[in-house]
């Protein structure tokens, strides 16, 4: 039907040339507006609106269902474009795991030189196999964990503890690793529910979804682990995208560009402030975990079926590479 409407309104310009072409863009995000992908989302819209005749119409607090059924939806054309997390991409692009390797970036300027370049870029065109056009990244942010039942400092402390992870093969694989008991749950308000019910011991999450997604409720001790840092990806469905005119096509790459970098900063300026907030909210914060016990057990992964095809292990070694010449506090 979208491709359809983009025909039709392309002929009529055609046919009429002083006619505007103009259309609503639908995109999708789990989180509610506030929300790290709502930010990066609303400040997509007010640059498109501002620049082109169109209008974007957000989808928020996962009223189209859960990351990986957004994308789904991307690919059937049923919504043109998505804020995604990049853990449920590897669903559909198994190579798309290796941003999310655990221990892989160590600060922010790292993720950027390594975003922003050729190993970003060869990963946002990776995503066309699947039918995604990949714009750019924005970010959550370093993962860390929550839990109801004890402190963890160790990675030992794990063991047992009932994790809700993203729907994600290397997210499950990470945990299993860990000692922990994951469970793929989607539905961030089920999620929630779980928390406070007991029924999830915990969680892993960046500090602006942990506050603004209510993931700290039901928990008593937050560890900074940083055991993955967590991207968004902006896409558009390829066959959509490809539909429109180039002049489209570029200010939309453009908009989303700008957007995600809009967003990191908002990110990064307010992840101190996050963090107080958790506190205030009653949590126990272990600020320095003992990180090399995870990077021990983490490395692990490597070695698992996941990262057994030899192009997934090629493009690791690839962004391993690349994060290494972009340099480590």
């Amino acid at each position: 039907m979208c491709g359809a409407v983009i025909i039709a309104v392309f002929l009529l310009g055609l046919i009429c040339p002083g006619v505007i072409w103009s259309m609503e863009i639908t995109l999708g995000v789990v989180t509610k507006p506030g929300a790290a992908q709502n930010v990066c989302a609303e400040k997509f819209r007010e640059l498109v609106e501002a620049r082109l005749p169109h209008k974007v119409r957000i989808y928020d607090s996962g009223s189209l269902g859960t990351e990986a059924e957004i994308l789904k939806k991307i690919q059937a054309g049923n919504i043109h474009m998505g804020v995604i997390t990049s853990g449920p991409f590897d669903r559909f692009v198994p190579g798309a795991k290796v941003i999310d390797y655990p221990y892989l970036f160590g600060n922010y300027e790292q993720v950027d030189r390594v975003l922003e370049g050729p190993m970003g870029q060869k990963l946002l065109r990776m995503l066309e196999k699947a039918g995604f056009k990949g714009l750019a990244f924005s970010e959550n942010g370093f993962r860390h964990l929550t839990n109801s039942r004890r402190p963890v400092h160790g990675v030992e402390d794990v063991a047992g503890l009932k994790i809700r992870v993203m729907e994600s093969d290397l997210h499950r694989e990470l945990w299993r690793l860990f000692g922990a008991d994951p469970v793929s749950i989607g539905d961030l308000k089920k999620l929630v529910a779980g928390l406070q019910s007991k029924e999830i011991d915990g969680q892993e999450n960046p500090l602006s979804a942990i506050w603004f997604d209510d993931f700290y409720r039901g928990q008593r001790y937050l560890s900074l682990t940083g055991h993955v840092y967590s991207s968004h990806i902006g896409v558009a469905g390829l066959k959509w995208f490809k539909g429109l005119p180039q002049k489209d096509q570029k200010a939309i790459v453009q908009c989303m560009e700008q957007a995600a970098r809009y967003q990191r900063r908002w990110s990064r300026d307010n992840e101190a402030g996050f963090l107080e907030k958790i506190k205030a909210a009653g949590l126990i914060v272990d600020e320095k975990p003992d990180i090399a016990s995870f990077r021990k057990k983490a490395y692990m992964i490597q070695g698992l079926e996941i990262f057994r095809a030899k192009e997934v292990r090629q493009l690791l070694r690839e962004f391993q590479k690349a994060s290494a010449g972009a340099g480590r506090k």
